[in-house]
């Protein structure tokens, strides 16, 4: 089995996030994508503005009905940081006969290095790096010196259509009462006016 993971907080998610995890699926010959929202992101321990159950909701919304895609809330359990050396180690240790593809913006693989064992990352996963049309390339050399050409050749890159908004952009037009029809799925976007997330 061919299985994406895909992190981060989705607060929201939004139909970035789902063409993103689609175009994976598609060019890397994807069995599954795995949404895995985190509990406790260690870049954004202040940040996240719902809560790790509402994020989940939204996220098996937006899912719902597509079988190659599917919400994995195991890092919702946990009360400390998670890291994603520790949650593909986790997976792959399910079972060890997938082999795992971590999904990454083009923009995240510049930070790299900095990351939790990236090694052991790539050992444990070959990256899916996307790179956004219309965005500027990321020069993947620094990371590819300092993972040697073996690791280096376990990194693939994807091309999708330019999405020119991120979740940050949804809660701020939430918040300022502006539409974000077409930016979230409608179901998503019901459930945030239900709940009345991100409101000021």
């Amino acid at each position: 089995m061919r299985l994406g993971i895909f992190g981060g907080t989705f607060d929201p998610v939004h139909n970035g996030h789902l063409l993103l995890a689609e175009q994976c699926r598609e060019q890397c010959r994807l069995d599954q994508v795995w949404f895995v929202p985190a509990g406790v992101p260690p870049h954004k321990l202040a940040c996240t503005l719902a809560s790790g159950k509402a994020r989940a909701e939204m996220l098996e919304l937006a899912v719902a009905g597509h079988d190659s895609l599917r919400v994995d809330r195991r890092e919702l359990d946990r009360d400390d940081p998670c890291y994603t050396v520790e949650t593909l180690a986790g997976i792959k240790a399910e079972d060890p006969t997938r082999e795992l593809f971590f999904l990454m913006g083009a923009d995240s693989l510049a930070e790299f290095p900095t990351w939790r064992e990236p090694r052991r990352i790539v050992e444990l996963a070959q990256l899916a790096v996307v790179n956004r049309g219309g965005a500027a390339a990321v020069d993947p050399a620094p990371v590819q010196v300092m993972l040697g050409e073996s690791l280096a050749a376990r990194i693939h890159f994807v091309a999708i259509s330019g999405v020119d908004f991120s979740s940050s952009e949804v809660r701020r037009r939430i918040a300022e009462h502006k539409s974000v029809r077409f930016m979230v799925p409608r179901a998503v976007e019901c459930y945030i006016q239900t709940h009345g997330l991100y409101r000021q």
